[in-house]
């Protein structure tokens, strides 16, 4: 059985192919078909991937000719639950539009183009590291009702998909209704989400590996919050995996 988004994405799929010439959802101009994610080769040249040197625990990048592993400031100065956060590319101009379209107008045709960045960079990461489950950051009922569904799992089991590693939607809820993060500074975005995930009740984990999955990543309040309930449940490493990086 389909899953709402990809019986959603592949009726838009078919709409979009019956309306419209396959063209770049972003320029508008170009060619580019559902395989491509409707980003033309044009576009791609806008993404920007995330390389060395970036910071070892959070993975913010950095300019600059550093050539050891280092921890920025930011780090030094935050109670993390994670051992490392990584993202695929920096979040502006063509991928930052795409999430946003993607996440809050339903524009799913945009999850091939953002799954494929996630893959390309996370799944050579994660293969053969022994990681025992990928876990969404999970919305809260109020919020998924009204968006319909959550764009972390479905990026999730694409990842989960292209790596083996099982997805598991079960292991964290998500307790609180927290306001948005968009407009909060990185002190009220942690304040924000204390406390706002749970592990299910009766789950007690016995040091299993687990990559919590994200679209972005910006201060680190959500996913860190996310892997302090993970650790307190007994979950043993815990790493963040995002398709875009803020800064």
């Amino acid at each position: 059985m389909q899953s709402f988004g990809e019986t959603t994405r592949n009726w838009l799929e078919a709409g979009l192919g019956f309306l419209y010439p396959p063209v770049c959802q972003f320029c508008k101009t170009n060619q580019a078909t559902a395989k491509e994610g409707y980003i033309c080769s044009e576009c791609w040249t806008l993404v920007r991937f995330i390389r060395a040197p970036f910071c070892d625990r959070c993975g913010l990048p950095f300019e600059g000719d550093i050539t050891t592993t280092f921890v920025c400031t930011n780090c030094r100065d935050m109670d993390l639950h994670f051992s490392s956060a990584r993202s695929a590319v920096v979040a502006k101009t063509l991928v930052l539009e795409a999430i946003h379209r993607y996440k809050y107008s339903h524009s799913l045709w945009f999850e091939e183009f953002l799954a494929d960045l996630l893959i390309r960079e996370a799944a050579p990461a994660l293969r053969g590291q022994g990681w025992d489950f990928i876990v969404p950051v999970p919305l809260h009922p109020l919020k998924r009702r009204e968006r319909e569904f959550n764009q972390a799992e479905l990026l999730a089991n694409r990842l989960g998909a292209a790596t083996g590693i099982q997805v598991n939607t079960k292991l964290v809820q998500r307790t609180a209704a927290t306001l948005t993060q968009t407009r909060l500074s990185r002190e009220q975005r942690a304040t924000n989400m204390k406390d706002a995930f749970v592990v299910s009740k009766n789950v007690r984990l016995a040091g299993q590996k687990i990559v919590i999955l994200d679209d972005v990543f910006t201060t680190g309040a959500t996913t860190n919050a996310c892997a302090k309930a993970l650790r307190a449940a007994g979950a043993g490493d815990v790493c963040v995996w995002t398709v875009a990086r803020g800064i």
